[in-house]
């Protein structure tokens, strides 16, 4: 089942994506079998993710497509597909949420967790949503901030949120650099695009 939550932009356009496979925290309550990967894009003033989950699906929280999406805050507390974008030698940085029924937000920090408001430069992204089976994906066109559209290069960190029906959060990232789970540490923003 395909749910376009809104238009994304032509393929033919998108520069050469970079795959990434997320790790859950060691340690994290994991589903059994889940896998999360997709690729990663930028196109001039655009990212472009896709995030593909494939295993369990019916033990996690995954709402579906909502009627109505909006620009909401605490995301994170459920299933939530992220991104960090920063630009090097910085230290402010972005925080990208989307849930799975397309609900979103983008805030701008100062520094490391401080600092953090919503982005008064932010339109809402491009989702397509698709479902089938045991696998997820969620495709994402994100027109960057105009700070972040300007840099010649950006560091990146995607992350995931998994929220089992259990009610129990696992964290996915990249990679993992601290004792406990924190997507917002800079060492996890390990993709340039």
């Amino acid at each position: 089942m395909t749910s376009v939550l809104s238009t994304c932009g032509s393929p033919d356009d998108a520069a050469a994506p970079s795959p990434f496979r997320l790790v859950p925290f060691p340690g994290d309550p994991v589903m059994e079998g889940l896998t999360i990967t997709g690729d990663a894009a930028r196109h001039r003033d655009r990212l472009r993710l896709q995030y593909r989950l494939d295993g369990p699906l019916e033990q996690l929280l995954l709402p579906e497509a909502s009627a109505c999406v909006r620009r909401l805050d605490d995301l994170w507390k459920s299933t939530c597909l992220e991104c960090f974008l920063a630009r090097p030698a910085e230290p402010g940085y972005w925080e990208v949420n989307i849930a799975p029924a397309g609900h979103w937000n983008v805030y701008r920090l100062e520094d490391y967790r401080r600092g953090l408001a919503p982005e008064p430069d932010a339109a809402p992204p491009a989702l397509v949503r698709q479902q089938s089976g045991s696998a997820f994906a969620l495709a994402v066109e994100l027109v960057l901030p105009v700070a972040l559209a300007q840099a010649p290069l950006l560091e990146v960190g995607i992350t995931a949120v998994i929220a089992g029906r259990d009610g129990e959060l696992s964290y996915w990232a990249l990679r993992h650099p601290g004792e406990q789970a924190d997507f917002h540490q800079r060492a996890s923003f390990a993709l340039r695009l």
